[in-house]
């Protein structure tokens, strides 16, 4: 055997090297769930039970006291599932990540520390100048719920929150048809022998379809207009039942309206104020004690006699027609709400550890990656950056850099 033989059998038998594939390792997060400063909004993000499973994967959870009360979630709930209770916000902004729901405001920006990752609702048009370079200033990563997808491609949050308020813009139309509060004296729905109300719903979204469904359970006869014919077709397809459709035409809605008991008003726009459809001459001849629901108040309303109300003093009278004009009806149904919140947060949260961090998670998620609208303080969101007129960044090259 040559001298080169025995070499090359000596290099076989010796240890050969393999390649392996080195898996993420996962990510310990701080989170921080603060106390929500503004009146109206009475949700929190996470549970109880969703903060015990953050917990058991070994993340540390801090709470603001108080931050669950108005979803009737007490303090102890949380710290026995292992969450830390702080009793101020200073503890809770050292968070790397921080969740909320509404979106923050310059007070809580102040708090916020540079390079944090931040989780609330933002729609653009309430966002103010101040406050988005606040956030860009602190090279703050945020996401917004508005623009949130599933594997489906469907808006999780939005969806979610249309399929509450839908339902239950029927029960608080049901509740001010009542004698309680001074309405008709009409239950909602139909008995033997005595004739349904009637009810309007114009807009065949989410909200419209979950109201409608609601009303015929209860056995009102309903009518629904929108002006997509496709998504009337959609609604009588999900209700399974056939129930009056018609696209918006201004003489067959305004008769509709005038001889109906409740008109909910869901028509929503993807950009700027929602479409004012019914005047305050239509509504000067509805029917006394009839009952308006302007989901649509947030976005400016689409009756033109509307005007922002509150939890704490829900309607006003004009014409002799109930108002009932509140922004975020789904902080009425606080608890429910939470728990739809937190079947869509939790899993998010999970991934992110998971996944070694938000950079991967943005890499992995399409759905996760449209919701970010700042991404160390540079702006990735179209909408916003059209609005302020600032420029755009690649999200995809941002974070292409950073890995």
């Amino acid at each position: 055997m040559s001298e080169f033989s025995k070499l090359a059998q000596q290099a076989m038998l010796q240890t050969q090297e393999s390649l392996q594939e080195i898996g993420r390792k996962q990510q310990k997060l701080y989170i921080g769930i603060p106390k929500e400063l503004s009146h109206q909004e009475n949700r929190v993000p996470l549970t109880p039970l969703s903060v015990g499973l953050l917990v058991e994967h070994g993340h540390r959870v801090v709470l603001e006291s108080g931050a669950g009360a108005r979803s009737n979630f007490q303090d102890r709930h949380y710290s026995e599932v292992g969450a830390e209770i702080a009793y101020g916000p200073e503890e809770v902004y050292k968070a790397e990540l921080l969740i909320k729901i509404a979106a923050p405001t310059l007070a809580e920006i102040e708090w916020m520390k540079s390079g944090q990752t931040l989780l609330s609702c933002q729609p653009p048009a309430y966002l103010e100048t101040a406050c988005l370079q606040a956030l860009m200033k602190k090279k703050v990563t945020a996401l917004s719920y508005e623009y949130l997808r599933d594997e489906g491609g469907t808006l999780s949050v939005v969806r979610a929150m249309g399929e509450i308020v839908g339902t239950t813009s029927v029960l608080i139309a049901a509740e001010y048809l009542s004698n309680v509060f001074e309405g008709k004296g009409l239950m909602l729905g139909g008995i033997t022998g005595v004739p349904p109300t009637e009810m309007v719903i114009i807009g065949a979204g989410t909200v419209g379809e979950f109201a409608a469904r609601a009303a015929l359970a209860l056995g009102a006869q309903v009518k629904v207009f929108d002006r997509s014919l496709h998504k009337l077709r959609r609604l009588q397809s999900n209700v399974g039942s056939r129930v009056y459709t018609s696209v918006i035409q201004p003489v067959v809605l305004k008769k509709a309206v005038m001889s109906s008991d409740v008109v909910i008003g869901a028509v929503r726009s993807n950009h700027g104020r929602s479409p004012c459809l019914i005047n305050e001459e239509t509504v000067s001849r509805m029917k006394p004690d009839s009952v308006l629901i302007d989901v649509s108040i947030d976005q400016g309303g689409c009756f033109e006699t509307s005007e922002v109300t509150s939890h704490d003093q829900p309607i006003f009278r004009k014409y002799d027609v109930i108002h009932y004009c509140v922004p975020n009806i789904a902080s009425r149904v606080a608890r429910s709400a939470t728990y739809a919140l937190t079947n869509i947060f939790t899993p998010i949260l999970v991934d992110i550890a998971d996944s070694g961090g938000l950079n991967n998670l943005i890499w992995k998620k399409p759905g996760v990656r449209n919701a970010v609208y700042l991404y160390q303080g540079h702006l990735t969101n179209q909408d916003i950056a059209e609005r302020f007129d600032l420029p755009l960044k690649s999200l995809e090259l941002l974070a292409m850099a950073k890995n």
